[in-house]
């Protein structure tokens, strides 16, 4: 399967946005689906992730209640809603496909992901 992740842009603190993540060539429904990010200089980080049937979601503590990871079966796309942003959350962001076989699992350890987004670049600054 392959993942372009989109919706990155430049926003103020307290601010909101939305990433995507579409799969193409597969569908998006045999898979969990996660989000890690890396800020320059410091390595990759688990942000979200949610199981095959949206039964069960994950976050980061330095996002929960902030982030809210979702997905859509029927459009192929899983989204990542991002709210009350905080320079620390600056990094690109990049959606992975975990071929985890069972519907209610999402996993947070990023070797489990097989396939990987290009990244898309946020930065929260005023």
């Amino acid at each position: 399967v392959q993942l372009q992740a989109s919706g990155g842009g430049l926003v103020q603190p307290g601010g909101s946005l939305r990433l995507s993540c579409l799969a193409l060539g597969e569908t998006l429904s045999n898979y969990a689906i996660g989000w890690f990010r890396q800020a320059p200089g410091k390595e990759r980080e688990f942000v979200a992730a949610i199981s095959p049937n949206s039964g069960y979601t994950i976050y980061a503590m330095s996002v929960k209640g902030r982030f809210t990871i979702s997905r859509d079966n029927a459009k192929n796309t899983a989204y990542l809603q991002m709210d009350s942003l905080k320079p620390e959350d600056t990094a690109v962001y990049y959606c992975a496909a975990d071929p985890v076989g069972i519907p209610q699992v999402a996993r947070r350890v990023s070797g489990e992901y097989d396939f990987w987004g290009q990244g898309t670049l946020v930065t929260v600054s005023s």
